[in-house]
């Protein structure tokens, strides 16, 4: 590079420390692009992909969906996490460890043309901070119920120690009293390509964690608003029911944090939601 020599180096792929070639899954060459970006300690990183940027939701569901100008590394991660496949999520891990700016960009635009793309970058540098900035949704969801679990310290880490030790991944997890004294609910969501084998790792346990029942339900949705104003903006939660509740959309099961709240819902609904949500929230393009 030093002497001016243009370098191409294949992404996707890697090698373990046993030396064998491995690839980094799907996106895997955003994350090889990323880390050569940090090791090099360039100024910005650009990946060139089939869409001009990152969008305030999926346009092919909202057609007044917004092109974001600039999104936080915290905010990008959280929607990559919840849905939005623009980047893989371990790439912008590393771009937020390493403060590596991103640019999102098309590959599909003619030279010459406008191709401003999506900056992925610090809070910081974000001047106009919206509540929201956007609204991402999973369909790869199930629920499992436990019914009449024994309410005592550690019944919830034995529960999840088996799931993990099964390699489930879990998200959403409500907990809740049952109507026998002494016992409780608990629900929790995970991939739903997981959900059988999640529902037999208990099932098999069943005498360990005494639990009455399992139940699965795998026609659920999460979806989820994301935005870096959460912090200081009272309100936003109280939005999402509302317009959710305007629209006949129960709510299933709720998981927060500082800056996204996501809800599970019935499948059927995820369009219609997502929909109401980003009306609800001003995100609709002029």
């Amino acid at each position: 590079m030093d002497a001016g020599v243009v370098a191409i180096v294949p992404g996707f792929q890697g090698v373990t420390a046993g030396a064998r070639i491995t690839t980094l899954g799907r996106g895997g060459s955003d994350t090889s692009a990323v880390a050569l970006a940090a090791a090099l300690k360039a100024a910005r990183c650009d990946i060139y992909t089939d869409v001009d940027g990152v969008y305030s939701t999926d346009p092919r569901i909202v057609a007044k969906a917004r092109r974001l100008e600039k999104i936080s590394y915290e905010e990008m991660l959280e929607m990559a996490s919840l849905g939005a496949k623009v980047l893989q999520t371990r790439s912008v891990e590393l771009a937020f460890a390493h403060r590596v700016p991103v640019r999102v960009l098309s590959s599909f635009v003619e030279p010459g043309e406008p191709n401003p793309g999506t900056i992925v970058c610090g809070e910081e540098e974000i001047v106009e901070k919206q509540v929201v900035s956007g609204v991402a949704y999973s369909r790869d969801e199930a629920k499992i119920t436990l019914l009449g679990v024994e309410d005592h310290p550690g019944v919830a880490a034995d529960i999840f120690s088996l799931l993990a030790e099964s390699n489930i991944n879990v998200d959403m997890i409500v907990q809740s009293d049952a109507r026998q004294p002494g016992r409780q609910n608990i629900v929790f969501t995970c991939p739903d390509r997981d959900a059988i084998r999640a529902k037999g790792v208990l099932e098999g346990a069943r005498d360990k964690i005494n639990v009455d029942e399992v139940n699965i339900r795998r026609d659920v949705a999460k979806v989820s608003v994301i935005g870096i104003g959460m912090r200081s903006q009272v309100g936003v939660a109280k939005t999402m029911f509302a317009a959710l509740a305007q629209k006949g959309v129960n709510i299933e099961a709720i998981a927060t944090s500082e800056i996204k709240i996501s809800v599970l819902i019935d499948a059927a609904y995820t369009e219609l939601a997502v929909r109401a949500l980003h009306t609800a929230y001003g995100l609709d393009a002029a």
